[in-house]
């Protein structure tokens, strides 16, 4: 099971916006041209973001801004706000062991403890890295 490529759309987002905010309008067309996608998946991105706080969005041309300082956005709080992972679960388990066999019937109870403690490490990383990280590590390649 693969995490959305909403999550890389929206990191992707949150470079552009603060890598250019500056000196152009971060709308979604010129947004999307970075992205390389649909302006309207920008949008739908930038909404997710905005109702979580993390970016302002001016109607129109106005473009988008950070509603947070770089240092304050975490690589989880961007995960959690486009909804990367259904429920909150990075994995998934197949809909119907079968109950007859041992290993089918006890499933949860072998994974569900490993499976949440996976999980828990991957967001405690996400939580310690910021989007000044990333745009600390992006301007090696932009500038």
């Amino acid at each position: 099971m693969q995490i959305s490529s909403r999550f890389t759309i929206a990191v992707h987002v949150l470079i552009v916006i603060e890598a250019f905010h500056r000196d152009y309008k971060t709308t979604s067309e010129f947004i999307a041209s970075s992205v390389n996608v649909n302006p309207v998946v920008i949008r739908r991105v930038l909404q997710q973001l905005k109702k979580a706080g993390i970016v302002e969005v001016q109607r129109g041309t106005g473009g988008a801004s950070l509603a947070r300082a770089p240092e304050e956005i975490t690589l989880l709080d961007v995960y959690q706000a486009v909804d990367s992972v259904n429920k909150g679960q990075l994995f998934h388990f197949h809909e119907n062991p079968n109950p007859d066999c041992p290993v089918g019937r006890n499933i949860h109870n072998i994974m569900d403890a490993r499976l949440e403690s996976i999980q828990q490490a991957m967001e405690a990383e996400m939580q310690s890295v910021t989007i000044r990280d990333v745009m600390n590590d992006a301007y090696q390649y932009i500038e």
